[in-house]
C-alpha cells in the first residue's frame, strides 16, 4: 500500500533530519519556507502538513508561519495542518486552530502525540472523502426502466417506489420524450396489481369517432359496423392500470363519461344497458398545461381534480445534469448490439456535442440520433457529425480553488471517458490512460466507479 505524504515545513535542518526517519508509516518531504511550501503542496499533494511558525525571514516571530497556513488552506481547504510552536506560546496555537489549523503541539514535540495527532487527522480526512466520494457518485435509480444519476429524477423514482402502493389516480406531467409511460408502467408493476393488465391507451392517436368505443367497448349493433360484441380498454384494464397518455387531447364530449367511471368505477359499453363494475387504477400523464386549459374552458375541472390527486411533474433531459450522457451511451450499447456493429464509444466532439445540446425531443430525440449513429457511423468512435449535431466545446469548469477535489473530479471524468472509448473494457481503459490494469483498480475502488458504470446494464423503456 502506497505510504499517505506528509509535508514538513521546518527551516531548522536538525528537526529535519529527526523528523525524516520519525514517521516510518509516511512519505517525509521537506519544505523550508512559505514558497517551498507551496510548491510541495501542489506538486506532492501530501495527507497532512506539520508545520513550524516560527519561518525565514520571521524565524523569531509567527507572522509568516500564519501567511503559510493561509496559503495552504487556500490551495486545499481540507488538507491537515498540525501547526508547531514553542513552549509557552499557548495563544499563538489557539490562534492557529482558530484560522483552520487541525490541531497543535508545542516544541520541543512529544513524536508519540505526534504520531497519534497526525493518525487521527489522516482517519478523519479519510472519511471525510469518503463522504464527498459517495455524495458526488451516480447513485443507481430505484426503478429497472428508468437510468438516471440525477437528484431530481431520483427523487421522483423514489416517489413512484411510495405511490405504487396504493391506487389513487397519478398524473404526469412532462414534455414529451421524458419517460412518462416507463414512469406510469413503474406505479403498475411494483405495486399490488402488478400481476394484472397494463393497458396503455394515446388519447391524442385515436379518432374521435372512435375513442370511446376504444375506452368503453360496445355491443353488437350498437352503430354501423359493430358486427360484434368489443370489450374496451377500461374493462380490459379490470383489477390492473389504465394509462391514459395525451390525457389533455381527450375530447369534450368523453370527459364526462370518463369522470363518471373515475368517481363510480362503472361503465356501461356502447349501445349497452348493463352496468359493468371495475377496479382500475387511472394513471394519466401530459404535456399540457392542464390547469390553465381548466380555467379557460378547455378540459374539466372537475375532472382535472379527479385525475391529479397527486401530480409528479417529470424534469427535462436538459434539467438533468449528466443523464445526456449516461444514456447515451446505454443507447449505443444497445443499439450497436442491435445492429451488430463493434463500435467503441464516443470520441470527444460527440461527448461535447451531447453535452451542449439542449434535446427538446428529450430522451425519445437522443435514442433516435443515437440509433442514427450506430448505423451510419463509419469508425469504431462516434463523432459529433455521426449525431447530425453542430459540435461544441465542452462546458467550462467553474473555478475551484481545492485541488485535491478538482483532481478528483479532473480523475474520475477521464477514467469514464476512457472506459467509454474502450467500451468497457479495463485494459482498452489502461491502455489508453497510460497506466497499469491494478492502477486502473485502484483508482475505480477510490472513486467509486466501475466499467458498468460507462454502460448501465438496465433497460429503458421507449419514453413517451
Amino acid at each position: 500500500m502506497t505510504k499517505p505524504k506528509l509535508l514538513i515545513v521546518e527551516d531548522d535542518a536538525g528537526l529535519c533530519a529527526q523528523y525524516r526517519w520519525a514517521f516510518p508509516a509516511w512519505r517525509v518531504v521537506i519544505a523550508n519556507d512559505r514558497r517551498q511550501a507551496e510548491a510541495m503542496a501542489k506538486r506532492e499533494q501530501p495527507a497532512a502538513v506539520l508545520l513550524d511558525l516560527g519561518l525565514p525571514p520571521d524565524a523569531e516571530g509567527v507572522a509568516e508561519g500564519f501567511a503559510t497556513l493561509a496559503a495552504l488552506r487556500a490551495l486545499a481547504p481540507g488538507l491537515p495542518v498540525i501547526v508547531a510552536s514553542g513552549q509557552g506560546q499557548r495563544e499563538t496555537m489557539l490562534r492557529a486552530v482558530g484560522l483552520g489549523a487541525y490541531d497543535f503541539c508545542e516544541k520541543p514535540v512529544d513524536l508519540d502525540v505526534l504520531r497519534t495527532i497526525l493518525g487521527r487527522a489522516l482517519h478523519v480526512r479519510a472519511l471525510e472523502e469518503e463522504n464527498q466520494r459517495l455524495a458526488a457518485a451516480p447513485r443507481p435509480s430505484p426503478i429497472a426502466d428508468i437510468i438516471t444519476a440525477d437528484d431530481s429524477m431520483l427523487k421522483l423514482c423514489r416517489s413512484i417506489e411510495r405511490l405504487a402502493t396504493v391506487s389513487v389516480p397519478v398524473l404526469l406531467l412532462g414534455e414529451s420524450g421524458t419517460g412518462k409511460e416507463a414512469l406510469a408502467r413503474a406505479l403498475h408493476s411494483q405495486g399490488p396489481r402488478a400481476p394484472k393488465p397494463f393497458i396503455a391507451l394515446n388519447c391524442a392517436a385515436i379518432p374521435e369517432t372512435l375513442l370511446e368505443s376504444e375506452l368503453f367497448g360496445h355491443e353488437r349493433g350498437a352503430f354501423t359496423g359493430a358486427v360484434r360484441q368489443v370489450t374496451g380498454q377500461i374493462e380490459a384494464a379490470n383489477g390492473g392500470t389504465l394509462f391514459l397518455d395525451e390525457i389533455g387531447d381527450l375530447p369534450m364530449s368523453l370527459q364526462a363519461k370518463l369522470l363518471r367511471f373515475l368517481q363510480d368505477q362503472v361503465i356501461e359499453r356502447i349501445g349497452g344497458r348493463t352496468r359493468i363494475r371495475v377496479d382500475v387504477r387511472v394513471v394519466s400523464a401530459t404535456n399540457q398545461p392542464l390547469e390553465e386549459l381548466a380555467e379557460t374552458g378547455g378540459f374539466r375541472q372537475d375532472l382535472l381534480y379527479r385525475l391529479n390527486a397527486l401530480t409528479l411533474r417529470v424534469p427535462p433531459l436538459r434539467e438533468r445534469g449528466d443523464d445526456a450522457l449516461l444514456l447515451a451511451r446505454w443507447f449505443l450499447a444497445r443499439h450497436g448490439q442491435e445492429a451488430q456493429r463493434r463500435l467503441r464509444g464516443f470520441d470527444d466532439t460527440a461527448l461535447a456535442a451531447i453535452a451542449a445540446h439542449p434535446w427538446p425531443g428529450n430522451v425519445r430525440e437522443l435514442g433516435n440520433r443515437i440509433q442514427r449513429a450506430a448505423l451510419m457511423a463509419e469508425g469504431p468512435l462516434v463523432n459529433a457529425g455521426d449525431l447530425e449535431l453542430a459540435a461544441a466545446e465542452s462546458p467550462a469548469v467553474a473555478e475551484d480553488l481545492d485541488l485535491r477535489a478538482a483532481r478528483a473530479r479532473a480523475e474520475r471524468e477521464m477514467i469514464g471517458r476512457a472506459l467509454s472509448r474502450g467500451n468497457g473494457s479495463l485494459s482498452a481503459a489502461a491502455r489508453l490512460l497510460g497506466i497499469s490494469r491494478p492502477t486502473l483498480y485502484d483508482l475505480l475502488e477510490t472513486h467509486g466507479l466501475s466499467p458498468q458504470r460507462a454502460e448501465p446494464a438496465t433497460s429503458c423503456q421507449t419514453p413517451s
